[in-house]
């Protein structure tokens, strides 16, 4: 029975892409089921991911009481899968991915759990040293997902897998940050880093059940010529880098700054929970909401065009800044997460539509 089920899937899956629009997000889900696997995984360790942000947010703050302290969570979640970028390019190219993702959810496994070791001001080092690590692995693992999108997905579904996984990477900002909050603000920190644990263990599991199709080219070639062809290529092309450049640029304009603000917004003006756990899983919340509808819905209007996805990218910067301003003056606690959400919608959108636009015009082969 089984069997007939997959098979009648594949044909209608062949079938719908005849069709040279592209696939919905119903669609890829139900019928593309390489694409479901992944998709799996990347819902359960994402959960995780958000419960350990905030878990660790307030365990460094409850144990400091700096803002310092905080800043520096921050600033090495976001330099250490900046430092090892381009040996996670290198990698996602030359080796199996599939086996690549599977290495790196289970090196995370026993690192999170690490986090339980953490108990006093003492142990602050091992926090960062921990963190370092954690997202130095994360590094390895985004890089080898959305370079087997390709493999996995069909020209008509790759613009639509690319949408619906940064979607799903707001979706579950939203959710894990607002169930993490209240799980660390009531059950305790510790349990959220055990449940960030379990999560990568999930999905490990669900990783096993993707099969590369036997067709795709070797890794270690593809590799070799991605490393000597790539750096060339964005120099010959200044517009591919100007692209390449937007994830940096929203990072540094809209979301580094107002991460650390967030945590000291969330522990010394609107206090909810231990330590403001509660009110920070709010904001990041919401700025998870923002992130994930603002693309969904941008790409009504510019489907997969390039044109459009340019002049919208520009739009986003917009709404962010816009969305700082709000937030800004601290007038409330709504108005800060109403700045948020706007200033995420922007973020949302940049980030999104650059990674289609370098997908849809990158050579496959760099």
């Amino acid at each position: 029975m089984a069997c007939c089920a997959a098979q009648c899937g594949q044909k209608v899956r062949k079938i719908a892409l005849m069709n040279p629009k592209p696939v919905g997000y119903g669609a890829l889900i139900r019928w593309n089921r390489n694409f479901r696997w992944l998709w799996a995984a990347q819902v359960v360790s994402l959960l995780g991911d958000w419960f350990n942000l905030i878990a660790s947010a307030a365990l460094i703050a409850e144990l400091t009481g700096s803002g310092l302290a905080v800043g520096i969570l921050f600033t090495v979640r976001m330099l250490a899968p900046f430092a090892v970028a381009p040996l996670a390019g290198i990698c996602a190219d030359r080796f199996n991915r599939k086996r690549l993702l599977i290495a790196t959810d289970i090196a995370r496994t026993f690192v999170v759990f690490a986090f339980l070791l953490v108990r006093s001001e003492n142990d602050i080092w091992l926090l960062y040293t921990l963190t370092t690590l954690l997202f130095a692995i994360s590094g390895f693992f985004s890089p080898a997902r959305s370079a087997i999108l390709p493999d996995i997905t069909s020209p008509q579904e790759l613009g639509t897998a690319n949408a619906l996984g940064a979607s799903t990477w707001s979706v579950m900002l939203a959710l894990g940050a607002a169930i993490g909050g209240v799980t660390t603000g009531i059950l305790g920190i510790q349990t959220a880093f055990i449940i960030d644990g379990f999560t990568f263990l999930v999905s490990t599991i669900f990783l096993f059940g993707i099969r590369l199709p036997s067709n795709r080219s070797n890794p270690a070639e593809a590799g070799a010529r991605a490393k000597t062809k790539a750096l060339p290529y964005l120099l010959r092309h200044p517009d591919m880098l100007f692209i390449a450049m937007h994830k940096a640029a929203i990072a540094l304009m809209l979301s580094a700054g107002f991460q650390v603000a967030q945590v000291a917004i969330s522990k010394e003006h609107f206090v909810i929970g231990v330590g403001g756990a509660i009110s920070l899983g709010w904001m990041y919340a919401v700025n998870g909401v923002g992130s994930g509808l603002g693309p969904i819905f941008a790409r009504r209007w510019t489907g997969d065009r390039d044109k459009s996805l340019r002049s919208t990218i520009t739009l986003g910067y917009l709404i962010g800044g816009v969305g700082l301003a709000i937030a800004a003056p601290l007038l409330s606690l709504p108005m800060v997460l109403l700045g948020g959400f706007v200033r995420s919608i922007g973020g949302g959108i940049v980030w999104v539509f650059s990674t289609q636009l370098l997908l849809q015009t990158a050579p496959n082969e760099i």
